[in-house]
C-alpha cells in the first residue's frame, strides 16, 4: 500500500467514526546506517520505519496520536483510541484543519544512496584524524543516508506528497593526553552529497584541533562582564531564546517578553534572522508543516525588527493573530562585515564558547549556564582553552547586545549561521 492510499483509508476512518474534520500524515523513512566507534566500523544496516500520524475534531474537541503500525488491525484500533481521546478533551473552538490547497507532489535531494562513498568517507576521515591528532579519540562517527517519503490528507482535500534523499553526518570526539582529558564534543551535518571530505566540512576540522588544544585547561583568571563570542555550533542556543517564545505556548500563555512586539525593535540592528525551510541551500529543511499547510520561507528579525511569531493555525486562531507560513527551524542568520579574527581582535575579555549546556532561560529571558569546549579571550587575541566556566546574563538583553556579525558563515544543512559577539555576560 502506498503512502498516499494507507492515508486516505485511514483519513475515511477517521471520519466514519464520527469526527467532523480530520487529518492524516503517513511518513516512510528508509535509513542506510554506517557507524565506526572508537576507529572500527561496527554498524552497517538497512531499516525502514513508517508513522502514521492521526488527528480529528469532533463537536470542537480534538485529538491526536501517532501509530508505526500499517495493518488493519492496528489502524483500526489507533482510530478508536483517537476517538476516545477526543471525546474526553475540552472543548475549543480554535481548533480547526488547513483550508484547502492545490493538491502538489514535492521531491529534492538524492534518490540512492552511495555505499562506495559513505564507507571511503568514514575511514578517510578515521585516517586523518589519526594522522593529524594523535591524541584525539574519535568515539563515534556515522554516515546515513535517509530518504522519507511523505503523503498529508485532509477531510478538505488538502493533498500534499513528498520526498526527499539526504545525507546525515554525526561526529562526537574528545582528547587524551597523559591523564588528562578534554570535554567530548559534537557535531554533524546534513548534506545532499559526499563530495566533501567529513573533516574539510562545516568546521569540523577547527573542533578536531581545539579537542586536542582541551586537554589542558585553565581557570579564567577572575570573574568579569565581558563579550561572549558566539561559534556557530551553539549560536541556536541563544537565538532559539526568541524563537521558542514566539510560538504557541508562551504567545497563548501570555508569558512571552515579545508579545505585543510585533513591528518594534526587539534585537540588534545587526541580527536577521530567517527560517528558510525551502531553501536550496539547507538540505534539511521541509515543504509541508504540521498543521497542513504548503511551507514558505519567512523572516523573523530584519534587521533587529520583529517580523514575525511562529503561530501555528492553532495559535492564530486562538489569538486572533495571523499564522506563520511556517513551523520554524531551517534557521539562517544574515552575514555581517567583519571576519572572525576582527571579530575576535576587538574583545577586551571575553569567553569564545563552541557549546553551551544550561537550564532553560526563565520567562523574563535570565539564563546561567556552562560554557565548555571553549576559550578565555583577552586584549583581542584567543590565551587558552578554559576549565568548564558559568556564564550567565539575560537572554533579551544578549541579542539586542550583539555589536559584530561574522561574514563567514557555516551550512550544517538544517541551519546557515555565522559567528556573533555579544556585550555584557558575566563569566565566573
Amino acid at each position: 500500500m502506498t503512502e498516499q492510499s494507507l492515508a486516505r483509508q485511514t483519513l475515511a476512518g477517521i471520519l466514519r467514526a464520527g469526527f467532523d474534520k480530520a487529518t492524516c500524515r503517513v511518513s516512510q523513512d528508509e535509513l542506510h546506517e554506517l557507524q565506526a566507534e572508537t576507529g572500527e566500523i561496527n554498524l552497517f544496516r538497512t531499516s525502514f520505519e513508517t508513522d502514521v500520524s492521526l488527528s480529528g475534531i469532533a463537536g470542537g474537541r480534538r485529538a491526536s496520536l501517532s501509530i508505526n503500525k500499517t495493518d488493519e488491525a492496528a489502524v483500526g484500533a489507533a482510530i478508536n483510541d483517537l476517538k476516545t481521546m477526543a471525546d474526553g478533551a475540552n472543548e475549543d473552538p480554535a481548533h480547526d484543519i488547513a483550508e484547502f490547497q492545490s493538491p502538489e507532489r514535492f521531491q529534492g535531494g538524492v534518490g540512492e544512496p552511495d555505499y562506495d562513498a559513505m564507507f571511503d568517507r568514514v575511514v578517510e576521515f578515521q585516517r586523518y584524524a589519526k594522522a593529524q591528532y594523535p591524541t584525539l579519540n574519535i568515539r563515534s562517527v556515522a554516515a546515513t543516508f535517509v530518504r522519507r517519503r511523505s503523503c498529508l490528507v485532509n477531510s478538505n482535500d488538502v493533498l500534499f506528497e513528498t520526498e526527499r534523499g539526504l545525507y546525515r553526518v554525526a561526529l562526537s570526539f574528545s582528547s587524551r593526553e597523559g591523564t588528562n582529558n578534554s570535554s567530548m564534543m559534537y557535531t554533524g551535518f546534513a548534506t545532499y552529497d559526499l563530495n566533501t571530505p567529513i573533516q574539510d566540512a562545516t568546521n569540523v576540522d577547527a573542533l578536531l584541533r581545539q579537542s586536542t588544544e582541551q586537554v589542558e585547561t585553565r581557570h579564567i583568571p577572575k570573574k568579569f562582564k565581558g563579550n561572549l563570542v558566539i561559534a556557530p555550533n551553539c549560536l541556536t542556543d541563544f537565538t532559539g531564546f526568541l524563537t521558542a517564545r514566539i510560538g504557541d505556548g508562551p504567545m497563548i500563555a501570555d508569558t512571552s517578553v515579545y508579545k505585543g512586539k510585533l513591528g518594534q525593535s526587539v534585537a540588534s540592528p545587526l541580527l536577521t534572522l530567517r527560517s528558510m525551510p525551502c531553501s536550496d541551500d539547507l538540505a534539511g529543511g521541509y515543504w509541508v508543516t504540521g498543521d497542513g499547510y504548503k511551507a514558505a520561507d519567512l523572516t523573523l528579525l530584519e534587521a533587529g525588527v520583529l517580523q514575525s511569531y511562529l503561530l501555528s493555525l492553532y495559535g492564530a486562531n486562538k489569538l486572533g493573530m495571523e499564522r506563520a507560513v511556517n513551523s520554524g527551524g531551517a534557521y539562517v542568520v544574515d552575514g555581517g562585515d567583519v571576519s572572525c579574527d576582527q571579530l575576535i581582535g576587538d574583545v577586551e575579555e571575553g569567553i569564545l564558547i563552541t557549546r553551551f549546556s544550561g537550564g532553560r532561560p526563565n520567562d523574563r529571558g535570565d539564563f546561567s549556564g556552562v560554557a565548555k569546549n571553549s576559550y578565555y579571550i583577552r586584549d583581542g587575541r584567543i590565551q587558552f582553552p578554559i576549565k568548564e566556566t558559568t556564564v550567565s546574563g539575560n537572554m533579551v538583553d544578549l541579542l539586542a547586545s550583539i555589536d559584530a556579525v561574522s561574514a563567514e558563515r557555516l551550512n550544517f544543512g538544517y541551519s546557515l549561521l555565522p559567528w556573533v559577539r555579544a556585550r555584557g555576560v558575566t563569566a565566573s
